[in-house]
């Protein structure tokens, strides 16, 4: 007999799953910064309108497939067309990529998390110089943090042909992510159902503790107010709608097959269309939270830097010109300055270069994403407040636990196909298929702790899946709706499920949702050949502009 196929233990924890997938680092990490590019309050806009459009209905079409093929996502494309097997390997492939590097974010928020616990915080303060007569020049020319992230973490090398060495304390921190990752998917659906509630509520938990503290900061209402502030003329942008689209497409897990394996454990009896809008709903509104707990955040650093440069150009210019202490104030500066130009302008011109212009604007509209928003820009913030290892050790421990959430999703997407394959597990148990995954994926994940892989890490950020995930949902969308056929596929829903399709899905599923995927792929590919050679960010040590 066939063995039977296990099961969720109940509805909630499989969308605790979907949940602890689909919310990641892109929420706390590139939804600001888009919020930030793309005109604050006005950026909701297209981002509400691509979820209704784009989000729920393909988060509804792979849930729904999973659920009625009951297999991987390699033996459910099989089940709608023998010739569409590759669009599971596609999705397969896509995922051992992105497992492949993501898990080295965990293995940097595992060295932070280690670090957070000293006194003061090692990214702090410069170090002090071989000599012992000053601090260390490379950290002056930069800022303690940068020097923390590029030279003590990745050690990182001058460019991406001297890849170096492998460094062994993120080589190690790697090791411990991925022996993390294989005790939670150790026994499948078992111990990842029990996993995904810690990891699915407790960064919702330290969100709001950082809320609070957010909104107590000196300066978190400048933060809030940028963030807030629509800017209309962005919606004529068509940057904003196409980053709105990509932002839940990629924000969802689209195309990763992660999605149609957690639903392929499901009842078949499950109303897989509430489970859709439910975990898309919830995705959405984490994004929108973390952008205000990240811009009160923000607001708190910029205006911290702001006054603090603001103090560095008083005394110097009280002391040069012997004014009277308290006399210059962020008011009357520019005036001032204006009138010693004039007065002295000889002595004037001998402090000028060291006198920097300070504006609050101007540390706002600093754009970061990606690994320079979570480990330079919130530990910049992290390291000004007061118990700094307590935010320290809350925030890395949430970074964790929203990396581990989203690196159950990937593995499963790799092992349930797999472990599906009457081949593989006649010979070898499902623990064994977990280890040897996670042990291929480690060794492989070596090159991203060298002093080159944090360029290794941005290449296959941003080239390894876009335009391949793109095209595997294109084609997912017109295998159900023209391979398989869409009346075919919601009259076996409606068996499954005992509920109708409406006329909204059908639409979505057959035309909007295509076209959009479509316009998607051209913009991306005209884009990388507009571009012409691809140039990436290198670290310059003996320079003040590092990058």
């Amino acid at each position: 007999m066939e063995k039977a196929r296990p099961l969720w233990a109940n509805p909630l924890q499989f969308v605790f799953a979907c949940i602890s997938y689909a919310v990641g680092l892109g929420n706390v990490w590139r939804f600001p910064y888009l919020c930030q590019m793309y005109g604050g309050g006005s950026f909701l806009v297209p981002y509400i309108i691509m979820l209704i459009v784009e989000g729920m209905p393909l988060l509804y079409l792979e849930l729904a497939v999973g659920q009625r093929m009951r297999q991987g996502s390699i033996g459910a494309w099989r089940t709608i067309s023998p010739y569409l097997s590759g669009v599971g390997v596609a999705s397969v492939v896509v995922s051992f990529f992105l497992s492949m590097y993501y898990n080295v974010i965990n293995a940097w928020a595992f060295w932070y998390l280690f670090h957070s616990f000293q006194d003061p915080l090692p990214w702090s303060v410069c170090p002090l110089n071989g000599n012992h007569t000053g601090y260390d020049e490379e950290c002056e020319k930069a800022s303690s943090t940068q020097y923390f992230w590029y030279r003590k973490t990745l050690n990182i090398s001058p460019s991406l042909q001297e890849n170096g060495g492998v460094q062994w304390e993120p080589a190690l921190c790697l090791l411990l992510a991925w022996l993390v990752v294989y005790l939670c998917i150790l026994r499948g659906t078992e111990s990842t159902g029990k996993v995904v509630y810690f990891t699915a509520s407790l960064p919702y938990c330290v969100l709001i503790i950082y809320l609070i503290r957010g909104l107590t900061l000196h300066g978190a209402t400048n933060g809030l107010m940028y963030m807030f502030t629509p800017k209309m003329e962005q919606l004529a942008n068509p940057k904003a709608w196409i980053n709105a689209a990509t932002q839940i497409f990629f924000s969802l897990g689209l195309g990763f097959g992660s999605l149609i394996a957690f639903a392929s454990y499901n009842e078949p009896s499950s109303n897989c269309q509430k489970h859709a809008i439910i975990v898309s709903l919830i995705n959405s509104f984490t994004s929108i939270f973390a952008s205000i707990v990240t811009f009160s955040i923000y607001g708190f650093k910029a205006t911290f830097n702001y006054e603090n440069c603001l103090k560095k150009v008083s005394l110097l210019l009280t002391n040069t010109f012997d004014l009277e202490d308290g006399f210059l104030t962020a008011s009357n500066l520019e005036q001032v300055k204006g009138y010693l130009a004039s007065a002295y302008p000889t002595k004037y011109s001998e402090v000028f270069p060291q006198i920097k212009n300070c504006s609050l604007e101007s540390e706002l509209d600093t754009a970061v994403q990606g690994t320079g928003l979570a480990f330079i820009v919130y530990t910049e913030a992290i390291k000004n407040m007061e118990v700094s290892q307590l935010w320290s050790v809350l925030y890395f421990f949430m970074l964790l636990m929203l990396g581990i959430g989203s690196m159950l999703g990937n593995t499963a997407a790799i092992l349930t196909p797999l472990t599906d394959s009457k081949i593989i597990s006649s010979h070898l148990p499902k623990e064994a298929i977990s280890g040897l995954v996670c042990l291929v994926n480690c060794a492989i994940g070596m090159v991203f702790t060298m002093e080159a892989g944090n360029y290794w890490f941005d290449i296959f950020n941003d080239y390894a899946a876009t335009l391949s995930l793109l095209l595997i949902v294109l084609v997912e969308t017109i295998a159900v709706c023209y391979v398989y056929g869409l009346r075919r596929f919601e009259s076996d829903l409606k068996a499954m499920t005992g509920r109708a399709v409406s006329w909204y899905w059908k639409v979505m599923w057959a035309g909007v949702s295509p076209l959009l995927i479509v316009s998607l792929f051209v913009f991306y590919l005209s884009d990388y050949i507009l571009t012409g050679t691809l140039k990436y960010q290198a670290w310059d040590a003996s320079q003040d502009d590092r990058l």
